[in-house]
């Protein structure tokens, strides 16, 4: 690529509206109402992707969202470990669909996944999946690459292609965040109809747009107007 080229392509990715592809993102443990009522109307204002808040808030925030259907209502399922058995994460995306939640985020069985046992892990991810999938919802797995060996990385990109997910999702935030290598290597990895959710650590545009770049789909983030901001 010439100089004319890569100077087209820095100045596509500066411009570049990734308000669309933002999960704005609140998730403390301390969080109340008045910060999910904050996060619905900053998304709705820039008009993101998404909100993704802890189950207890699904019904608050569709509430919220009843005058925008374009914000999508997002919660996670077996957070921030993974390691509940299989019928109480089954049990969590029937509540959150109950409750009104337009996708779900279930952590990937991080303890299954570090022993090695990649049959339970499927089973752990078909079982939700069916579920998911029987109410229209899309599914995310988090797979908490930080903590990962390449191979592993790569086991859990394939028994997620297995089982028919949505997207899969970097990283809980918990324990080390998305990296542009991480994304890349998945993104080679997966098949494409399966999407890639970088989240973690993501709290400036630069970032935002180098993981867009390297193959990630959507950005889950609790900083969300930041990365809009072009300056």
């Amino acid at each position: 690529m010439g100089e004319s080229g890569r100077m087209s392509e820095i100045c596509y990715y500066c411009m570049m509206d990734i308000a669309p592809l933002i999960e704005h993102t609140l998730l403390r443990p301390d969080c109340c109402s008045q910060d999910i009522l904050r996060l619905c109307e900053e998304a709705s204002h820039y008009r993101f992707r998404g909100v993704c808040v802890p189950p207890y808030f699904v019904l608050h925030a569709k509430k919220m969202l009843e005058n925008d259907q374009n914000v999508k209502v997002v919660t996670v399922i077996g957070f921030p470990f993974g390691y509940s058995v299989t019928q109480a994460k089954v049990a969590e995306i029937q509540q959150a669909v109950a409750d009104g939640a337009d996708e779900v985020d279930v952590v990937i069985n991080g303890c299954a996944v570090s022993d090695g046992r990649w049959v339970d892990v499927r089973n752990d991810l078909d079982q939700m999946t069916r579920v998911a999938r029987k109410a229209d919802k899309l599914i995310k797995v988090i797979i908490e690459g930080a903590l990962l060996s390449e191979e592993k990385l790569l086991n859990c990109c394939d028994v997620c292609s297995d089982s028919g997910v949505d997207f899969v999702k970097t990283s809980t935030g918990f324990f080390g965040g998305a990296s542009i290598q991480m994304v890349r290597t998945m993104r080679k990895r997966l098949p494409n109809p399966i999407r890639i959710k970088a989240s973690g650590g993501i709290r400036d545009r630069a970032t935002a747009l180098a993981l867009v770049e390297a193959g990630a789909d959507s950005i889950g983030t609790s900083s969300g107007p930041q990365l809009v901001q072009i300056v």
